[in-house]
């Protein structure tokens, strides 16, 4: 039974590495790029709109609309999903495989994902559609069967399978508990059995359970309350730990300009480190992959374009600001160099270098973080489950999202990584096709809109 799950874990991550190498690369940096160009470059030239529209009274409440929450709360939940242990666990994955250049090529992926975020923001409000029970649904799925048309429904049940499984809460789950199980259990001296790790994930079940089973609003309601505050306090610990080395910060930055053309021969080529960088940036941000689209299509809104602004800036929070916030200390410390996929540890480590108690310090960031993202994470998997089955069992799904975090509390990190990153490539395929579809019709809509 041993031989058979490491060939499976082994095959997983086989296929990862090469779905999620060039052909990954080419359908989100290229296809966000021909969006960037495409557009007028609009996270560029259009980004100060973007904070405008974000400061619009008319986003911040709820309305008339057809819809369950206002826009800054689909922003805010979106970011709830993205900011997570992506941020810290995935920064360190990415700087262990291929060292600080992989932190410019996230930037450049952040830029490219605005714009992306920008195309599926938009699409959300223009195509909406209903679901079984006849309430007004957003996402992929409603952009493929009403924006491209009904005889396009299989791409849109293709994108809800990968769905079902690419929101799952595996990483989230298995990298909190090995946080816990490094950080408390281990060094007082209590051994990393499958029961413990079985134990902490029936704890971590017992709290996402309260949130999620209270549906969209509940989630929203956290996400307005959770996302600004864990922000402000990772930079503020981050913050502490560049004042203690500000004469190290030059060197830092240094590193991952000269890292990103010209890498460390030991981590690898020029194209490792782009492609890493690329891909955990697309792994932290999800543009193109569609999750965000479902939260800004719950949107009470019906300006497409001021919707797709707001939507705009997730990349920029999430893969720019916050990612960069990992990276610094970590390149400062300079324990990257590990054997295996070891992000958490990396990070914890790092931390705990650099502050006194630095490594609880984290702890409790990771914690706000985790459990942020597994949130919003299964309201993704229960509207896939809405299009694909009908509104009766949608709620069942909740349960399975529940069972799997027992899962990935004891399965092998490695297999992980590479079970999620397939789930979504696929999500991607059929995200960033129909975008690309209907570019046109949101360039007709900025023309109106900024007229």
């Amino acid at each position: 039974m041993n031989d058979f799950l490491e060939s499976l874990g082994q095959w997983i991550i086989d296929a990862s590495d090469y779905v999620c190498g060039y052909p990954e690369f080419l359908l989100l940096i290229g296809g966000g790029l021909f969006l960037f160009i495409y557009s007028g470059a609009v996270s560029v030239t259009k980004l100060p709109k973007a904070i405008k529209a974000l400061r619009n009274k008319q986003a911040q409440d709820s309305g008339k609309e057809a819809g369950q929450i206002s826009s800054v709360q689909a922003l805010l939940s979106a970011i709830a999903a993205t900011v997570g242990m992506g941020n810290i666990a995935g920064v360190a994955i990415a700087l262990s495989i291929g060292g600080p250049g992989v932190i410019f090529w996230m930037w450049v992926s952040a830029l490219v994902g605005m714009t992306t975020k920008f195309f599926e923001g938009t699409l959300s409000i223009m195509y909406k559609g209903k679901d079984s029970a006849g309430e007004v649904q957003g996402g992929p799925m409603y952009i493929i069967t009403e924006g491209l048309g009904k005889k396009w429904k299989p791409l849109a049940m293709t994108f809800a399978a990968f769905g079902l499984f690419g929101t799952l809460c595996f990483t989230q789950a298995n990298q909190l508990v090995e946080s816990i199980t490094t950080v408390f259990t281990s060094p007082m001296g209590i051994e990393n059995t499958v029961g413990l790790r079985f134990g902490m994930g029936v704890a971590i079940i017992i709290i996402v359970g309260f949130v999620l089973l209270g549906g969209i609003k509940r989630i929203a309601q956290f996400a307005s309350r959770i996302v600004p505050l864990m922000v402000v306090l990772y930079f503020i610990l981050v913050a502490v730990v560049m004042v203690m080395n500000i004469e190290l910060l030059p060197g830092v930055f240094k590193s991952i300009f000269q890292g990103a053309f010209t890498p460390e021969g030991e981590i690898g080529g020029f194209t490792l480190v782009a492609l890493t960088g690329a891909r955990r940036a697309a792994f932290v941000n999800e543009a193109g992959v569609g999750t965000a689209s479902m939260m800004h299509g719950a949107s009470r809104n019906n300006d497409a374009v001021r919707e797709g602004l707001i939507a705009m800036l997730g990349p920029a929070i999430d893969s720019g600001f916050v990612c960069t916030l990992t990276a610094i200390p970590i390149i400062i410390a300079g324990n990257y160099h590990v054997d295996g996929v070891k992000g958490l540890y990396i990070a914890l480590n790092s931390f705990g270098n650099l502050l006194p108690y630095g490594q609880y310090l984290l702890m409790a960031i990771v914690f706000f973080f985790a459990f942020s993202t597994m949130f919003s994470y299964s309201y993704y998997g229960q509207k896939c489950t809405n299009f694909l089955f009908g509104v009766k069992h949608a709620s069942k799904y909740n349960y399975f999202y529940l069972a799997t975090i027992l899962i990935a509390a004891v399965i092998p990190l490695d297999a992980l990584v590479g079970f999620m990153d397939l789930a979504f490539a696929g999500m991607a395929l059929c995200t960033m096709f129909t975008l690309i579809m209907l570019a046109p019709r949101v360039k007709a809509k900025m023309k109106q809109y900024f007229k």
